[in-house]
């Protein structure tokens, strides 16, 4: 067997491939359809295999291209932004999508060594305008948009 030289994009390859295969097993559940008439299996189907294409290109140049270890997880950073996405969950509807957008960008930035909370505010309230423009407005998804409209 052949010396993983990259093993990062090894990682990765192996984790679009895994992605790709589940993706597969799950969209046996529907139909499949044709080219011209797409069923809803068609495109989980279709994007599990471009998953596993792409993982297998990645895990083959991983065992030719040498490139850089695997660094150790920073846990704090991970559990911070994991925990800003959680909060905006539970957030967006009692607080509102703007301000629950501005809470999310400023809370994630915050894991970063370089964070700066008036950047992260302007990034956030610029993000949350954007987020209202495209899901509430639209898309026309039923989430209040403030507080006072939940």
């Amino acid at each position: 067997m052949p010396a993983i030289r990259n093993p990062k994009d090894f990682c990765a390859g192996a984790l679009f491939i895994a992605i790709g295969i589940a993706t597969i097993l799950l969209g046996t559940r529907y139909a499949l359809g044709s080219a011209a008439r797409m069923g809803p299996g068609y495109f989980p189907r279709i994007l599990g295999v471009l998953l596993i294409v792409l993982g297998g290109i990645l895990a083959v140049r991983a065992l030719r291209i040498r490139g850089p270890r695997i660094a150790a997880l920073r846990w704090r950073p991970t559990l911070i932004v994991l925990g800003s996405v959680v909060l905006f969950g539970a957030l967006v509807r009692p607080v509102g999508v703007a301000l629950s957008t501005v809470i999310l960008i400023v809370a994630a930035s915050a894991a970063s060594h370089e964070f700066r909370p008036r950047e992260a505010f302007v990034a956030g309230v610029l993000l949350a305008a954007m987020a209202v423009g495209v899901f509430v407005v639209g898309l026309q998804l039923q989430l209040p948009i403030w507080p006072w409209q939940a």
